[in-house]
């Protein structure tokens, strides 16, 4: 395999034994030998975080680098050294001159996430302009003028190396005055850790997708379930994922039997430490840099006020729990009012591990860490189903009877599709066929003329149906308006979908029938669990719109795969056989992204803020890494101002071989 990043490149233990090991960091094996509280106490600085550099010339030096996180040496792709490698701290308004020197023995990269700066810069080998990875024993200058403040991040994106420990936070500190107040900031930086050789956990996923999975159903909880519903109701409960080969169970592609969970470095036995003084504010600079685990954080006693989301102000928001997918950030202040230790806990998404901190008036104090959730369980509507189609009366707690419900819509390959004959379904309409669809307008003029009778498959469901709506994934404007609501959509009206010829084929296995906007909606797992969980629908710029414009057009894309071959793609089509997607400079563009999978999706776009539809087209806020959840749609709008090759992919390392596109402004 490469050493640069090409995704065309990336095409037993005993588990109480795991859960001991997952703990054991240097700090607690000192303690145990009897080490001095000399030693102690170094371990005790260190747990404050990575080395902080500032100013605006910095040397980055690449190195395999000897750690220990679980009790076993391993070497890690380390930058100067660390892992996580040094916080790097630069200054709005000012030029950066970054040197980053190769001493391995493979290619090298840097990518500055979220940061808006030239293409040549961006630090994608063979996508960003004229950039083809930094050689062995060669250096690279990055030089870039600052022009936006916050918290971000840096990463290599080359091969595996981001899994292997490269990756640092980046604070920008703003010219103008912050419009919140606060008396210490610590970034506080999440990450997973494997023992494993990255490219041995992708061939096992390729031969067995729910390798790491130990969270699927057991034969006692199917006599359980017997026993409560009776045999036809747990059929109408199971019947449909057992003939979809599917698991309600499948939450995160590698979990916690591989993983440590680290925050800023730190195993959760240790746990990363924070110290503060009672009646202090306290910033928190969260960031997700791990390879494919989404986080759910929260601080027992205390309330987090979100103040900013992927480095952009937002109206501040008071909540108990945030859902961080991978590469998210968010800068939230807290107020400890006694002087007692809280520990900040971030379990991952599948419950199958955590990492923790503590915030503290005394580095002997510790507070309790909180018992993992419940394993999340998708449901059908986590599917993108049309629930309204099914007989509710027959379908169990978890909405899992499919009694009434015309299978031929569900697009799963199912023996309900047997025979359908998918021509008809206005793939191929007259001179579409090759046809680049993410050029297609939204109202599509050419269209008018067209047989809507020819969409539908002739199922008397969709009889009467406004087939305006149908064109091509997306509603109508005002039905899209509708969706959106004020604020939010919840789990509203469902529209239709029609999916392109592509998605027929080996590269899917799922198709969503009705993929919903559900930007209110916290997620699976933190639905109705008490607590205060930040959505999407809490989101508003602090500031007004940077460029109000209506979009000239829209692009759709699906965000495709096939779960049991372990491929990803977009619309069907992997990063290997696409075509470059084509924006002109200066439009306005919407994007919609449906998610015909059963995996959360966190969609980054290089170079190029993506404006999240969120209802108040005032006040729209700003992101670079967007979730789109199992069986949803979402739409932003970006301002396409940057020219030059830009990379476009879900950020989930083991899906990015094909889940990618290239992005050309031009």
């Amino acid at each position: 395999m490469s050493s640069s990043f090409d995704p065309r490149a990336l095409a037993g233990v005993d588990l109480s034994r795991r859960r001991f090991v997952q703990g054991l960091t240097v700090g607690a094996a000192l303690s145990a030998v009897g080490m001095g509280s000399t030693a102690l106490g170094a371990i005790m600085r260190q747990q404050q975080g990575p080395q902080t550099l500032r100013g605006t010339r910095f040397d980055l030096t690449y190195s395999p680098t000897k750690v220990n996180f679980t009790g076993k040496d391993r070497f890690a792709t380390a930058i100067n050294g660390s892992v996580p490698a040094p916080v790097l701290r630069f200054k709005e308004g000012e030029t950066v001159t970054l040197n980053v020197t190769n001493n391995m023995a493979e290619d090298t990269s840097i990518h500055w996430h979220g940061l808006i700066l030239p293409s040549a810069m961006d630090g994608v080998p063979h996508i960003s302009d004229g950039f083809k990875g930094i050689k062995p024993g060669e250096t690279f200058k990055y030089q870039f003028p600052v022009v936006q403040s916050g918290t971000y991040w840096y990463h290599s994106h080359s091969g595996w190396q981001e899994q292997t420990g490269a990756y640092g936070a980046i604070i920008i500190d703003p010219i103008e005055p912050e419009p919140f107040e606060y008396d210490r900031d610590y970034v506080v930086l999440l990450s997973d850790w494997s023992d494993e050789d990255p490219a041995r956990i992708y061939a096992k996923l390729k031969k067995l997708s729910h390798y790491y999975n130990f969270r699927e159903r057991t034969l006692g909880e199917a006599l359980a379930e017997v026993k409560e519903y009776g045999w036809k109701g747990f059929w109408a409960r199971r019947g449909m994922w057992n003939q979809m080969r599917m698991s309600d169970r499948d939450i995160s592609d590698v979990t916690g039997y591989t993983y440590t969970y680290l925050m800023n470095g730190v195993a959760p036995a240790d746990g990363w430490m924070g110290l503060f003084k009672r009646g202090e504010k306290i910033r928190l600079r969260f960031i997700n840099a791990a390879a494919m685990t989404f986080f759910d954080v929260r601080i027992p006693g205390l309330k987090m006020t979100v103040v900013a989301a992927d480095g952009q102000y937002i109206e501040p928001v008071t909540v108990d729990e945030i859902r961080m997918g991978v590469a998210e950030t968010y800068d939230v202040i807290v107020e400890p009012s006694s002087e007692q230790a809280y520990t900040v806990f971030a379990q991952a998404i599948d419950r199958s591990g955590y990492a923790r901190g503590t915030l503290t008036p005394d580095p002997s104090l510790k507070a309790e860490v909180p018992e993992l959730d419940p394993a999340p369980i998708l449901t059908h509507g986590d599917m993108g189903m049309d629930m309204s189609m099914m007989d509710h009366g027959a379908m169990g707690h978890d909405m899992g009877g499919m009694k009434g419900m015309d299978h031929s819509r569900m697009g799963h390959d199912m023996g309900g599709m047997k025979g359908m004959d998918h021509s008809r379904m206005g793939q191929d309409m007259g001179g579409m066929k090759g046809m680049d669809h993410s050029k297609m307008g939204h109202d599509m003029g050419d269209m008018k003329g067209m047989d809507h009778s020819r969409m539908g498959h002739d199922m008397g469901s969709m009889k009467g149906m406004d087939h305006s709506k149908m064109g091509h994934d997306m509603p109508a404007e005002k039905n899209r308006k509708a969706h959106i609501g004020s604020g939010a959509t919840g789990y509203g009206s469902a529209q239709p979908v029609v999916h392109a010829k592509s998605e027929y084929g080996p590269q899917v296995d799922m198709r969503a029938d009705a993929p919903q906007y559900r930007l209110d909606d916290p997620g699976v797992g933190l639905r109705g669990n008490g607590r205060r969980v930040l959505t999407y629908a809490d989101l508003r710029n602090l500031g007004k719109t940077p460029d109000p414009r209506d979009p000239e057009r829209e692009i759709n894309l699906h965000l495709t795969g096939n779960m049991s071959r372990y491929m990803w793609s977009m619309n069907g089509i992997k990063f290997a056989d696409a075509e470059p997607l084509r924006l002109k400079f200066g439009e306005r563009v919407r994007i919609n992204l449906l998610n015909d999978t059963m995996m959360n999706h966190p969609i980054h776009l290089h170079g190029m803020w993506s404006d999240l539809e969120t209802g108040d087209p005032d006040h729209i806020p700003r992101k670079h890494t967007v979730i789109v959840q199992p069986g949803a749609r979402i739409s932003y709008l970006v301002t396409a101002d940057a020219m030059g090759g830009w990379a476009y992919h879900c950020h989930l390392l083991y899906h990015m071989a094909g889940m990618f596109r290239h992005v050309v402004v031009a």
